[in-house]
């Protein structure tokens, strides 16, 4: 980022818009004091909170006053179980134990987290997390709100719930928020001040939600900026399942974490090549367990798995690659390498060399621009991008994404959405774990609720 200058009003709300590797990750964090403090860069110019430069002698008293919600909420939770995790953020602001007992069931219940007091975080879904690292940011109703992606991991109902609670934050001005989303049709309606960045980090508009529509539509668009006036298109009908054998199924499979809390329960599940599926479903359904369960990074505790007629999970990793491609909702899991090129091209066979810098460049990470990069270093819509290119460039018969479009941009959506469809129409079958709605409606050829541990097909 760069060039960036503006006032921000006490109580007022500042939604940062841009494509994919702009630098709207790194704005909210020097926002909240983090960069460079606690990361590799070079701030210059003069930021300040309160008129306290941020990075001064004094600037330790404003990190107490300040909420954060990061990209990605596992990264920020530091503790085993739930209301401990909320209460060390209380702690840490010398909170009184008698005012910390009241306020941490009451933080969990605003989140959606009633009960979850006692639940392992290292257990939870990824949207569950995100609900927890919301609650850790609100609890002690801080002066200053900085959320990055806070509903990327929230199905529909959780993330219209909590644009409802920034809204009414928003209202009694009892804290400024600086809040970067991709979900227009929430995030705009929450904004005094729109800030939107071009590609290199420069300011492309500034101004009221409504001028920006106004005067600067085009360059939005052009940018790969989500608009808030969009139309969403409709679920598709659910599709029969195409004629032949099933790639891979799961039969009466029950799953569970620890004992007494289960995941799934009796789940039933057919996937034909050539098919796409969304796989929906309230957080903690057991999307994301489903996922690892069809490409054997879990064994279900009863049932069977089966893909291309063997158990993935007794499969060796080399052989399975071919077999079944996973794109994890966490990508950072899955780099291997120091370099994005060096991590594509990893275990490729001479064939998949040849076709790696083509997938990259259709997923708009040209090896020639980002190869030599650390994938630790692309930003959150980026690093989705290359997980999914190091799966795609194997051509497994089974794909499996989890949360396939958080953090993409316009762009970087329908460059992964024209991928992925083209290997459906090749014989791929794809299964895409999601609460992406309109992504939902754009693949799919089935849609598969999960509710109470099983499937259902069809829509609610």
């Amino acid at each position: 980022m760069a060039g960036i200058s503006l006032d921000l009003a006490p109580g007022s709300s500042l939604l940062v818009v841009g494509p994919s590797g702009s630098g709207k990750s790194t704005l909210a964090r020097a926002v909240a004091g983090l960069v460079p403090w606690s990361a590799p860069g070079r701030l210059g110019g003069l930021l300040e909170l309160d008129g306290i430069p941020v990075g001064g002698s004094e600037s330790g008293a404003l990190v107490a006053r300040i909420g954060v919600v990061f990209q990605d909420p596992a990264s920020q939770l530091v503790m085993e179980r739930a209301e401990d995790d909320v209460a060390f953020g209380l702690e840490g602001r010398g909170w009184p134990p008698p005012a910390m007992r009241a306020r941490v069931p009451a933080a969990l219940a605003q989140a959606g987290l009633a009960g979850f007091e006692r639940r392992r975080t290292a257990r939870l879904s990824g949207g569950e997390q995100q609900r927890l690292a919301l609650a850790g940011a609100f609890a002690p109703h801080p002066g200053l709100l900085v959320l990055d992606e806070p509903t990327a991991n929230l199905d529909p109902p959780g993330a219209l719930a909590f644009a409802e609670r920034l809204a009414t934050v928003h209202r009694a001005r009892t804290a400024t928020i600086v809040l970067v989303e991709h979900r227009a049709d929430l995030a705009w309606p929450l904004a005094d001040l729109v800030l939107a960045l071009a590609a290199d980090g420069t300011p492309l508009a500034l101004g009221a939600p409504a001028e920006l529509l106004t005067r600067h539509r085009p360059a939005l668009q052009a940018a790969g900026i989500w608009l808030p006036d969009e139309p969403m298109p409709l679920l598709p009908a659910t599709a029969s399942a195409r004629p032949g054998p099933a790639l891979a199924e799961a039969r009466d499979v029950d799953f569970a974490f620890e004992r007494g809390i289960g995941v799934l329960a009796g789940l039933d599940l057919a996937i034909e090549p050539g098919t796409g599926v969304a796989l929906l479903g309230p957080n903690g359904s057991g999307k994301s367990t489903a996922a690892r369960l069809l490409v054997g990074l879990l064994r279900p505790t009863r049932g069977t798995v089966r893909v291309g007629g063997r158990d993935p999970s007794r499969v060796a990793p080399r052989d399975l690659a071919r077999l079944a491609g996973y794109v994890t909702q966490d990508p950072e899991r899955s780099f291997l390498a120091a370099t994005v090129e060096g991590d594509l091209l990893l275990g490729l066979t001479p064939d998949e060399r040849t076709r790696a810098g083509d997938v990259a460049a259709a997923l708009g990470l040209e090896l020639g621009r980002f190869g030599s990069r650390n994938p630790f270093t692309l930003s959150g819509g980026e690093q989705r991008r290359h997980s999914l290119a190091c799966q795609l460039v194997r051509r497994p018969g089974l794909l499996v994404l989890d949360e396939p479009t958080f953090g993409q941009d316009r762009r970087g959506y329908e460059g992964l959405l024209a991928l992925v469809r083209a290997r459906v129409e090749d014989g791929t079958a794809v299964v895409a774990a999601t609460h992406d709605l309109r992504f939902a409606a754009d693949l799919a050829g089935r849609v598969v609720r999960l509710a109470g541990g099983r499937t259902v097909e069809g829509l609610p």
